[in-house]
């Protein structure tokens, strides 16, 4: 089996490599490191060349609205229309839990993603992950104001990346879904007692004001927006463990 991973050098993309040669497929890696451009389409036709199964996991560069619907807008039709050239028969997509629910920043233009890869007539599997360890500590970064860390009190169950990595991979080497699979973490938080949870641990001491209205990723989320639907996949590494070994 040959599979061609894009974003390949990201945070998920080179963790779902490593896991598809531990499955023993031939990997392609695809990212501007080995010449592929999936904005601009260099390169990518001789990439997915015999290309069975094409992984997306490619990332816009901002978390901005516009900024992210227009890079998912292009990388994605390239990258299925390179896919469809080569005859790949499974495309499979990393997206976000929650994404239809927001419909606002980030995460509408996963919708939008969504939508393209659903619309094409190669075989899908839809992966959507909860924010993962990294992502929830988000707004304690950008969320800033003269009082303190604005942060919603929204539910969330954060996820390893490396094990939404591997779901990733394991969906990847079997049948396509024509649906989605979501993946969460084991623990439920509220967004905010979180994120002062993981501020402390940095030394950080800064006060978490509570406000429904903080965006997180460009979005107002409701109380359970992040929240996954019942028969998700559920992973396995807590909290506390990664903070251990970060």
């Amino acid at each position: 089996m040959r599979v061609v991973v894009a974003g390949a050098t990201g945070v998920i993309g080179s963790r779902a490599v490593a896991r598809l040669r531990d499955h023993g497929v031939e990997v392609v890696p695809v990212s501007r490191g080995e010449g592929v451009d999936v904005t601009t389409g260099r390169g990518l036709e001789e990439a997915l060349s015999g290309a069975e199964v094409v992984v997306d996991v490619t990332d816009a560069p901002s978390r901005g609205e516009a900024q992210s619907v227009d890079f998912f807008e292009t990388a994605t039709a390239n990258l299925l229309h390179a896919a469809a050239a080569a005859g790949a028969e499974h495309y499979v997509v990393l997206s976000v839990v929650g994404a239809e629910r927001a419909q606002a920043g980030y995460f509408r233009a996963k919708v939008l993603q969504e939508q393209q890869v659903r619309r094409s007539p190669i075989p899908y599997s839809i992966v959507r992950a909860t924010p993962f360890f990294e992502s929830v500590e988000a707004p304690s970064r950008v969320n800033v104001r003269a009082d303190g860390v604005h942060v919603a009190p929204a539910l969330v169950r954060p996820a390893s990346t490396d094990e939404v990595a591997a779901v990733v991979a394991h969906t990847a080497v079997g049948v396509p879904l024509f649906g989605f699979l979501e993946v969460s973490g084991p623990q439920e938080f509220r967004l905010d007692e979180l994120t002062t949870e993981l501020m402390a641990a940095r030394g950080d001491l800064r006060e978490v004001v509570t406000d429904p209205r903080a965006p997180f990723f460009g979005a107002v989320l409701g109380e359970r927006t992040l929240l996954p639907g019942p028969g998700a996949h559920m992973t396995h590494e807590t909290v506390a463990q990664w903070l251990a070994r970060r």
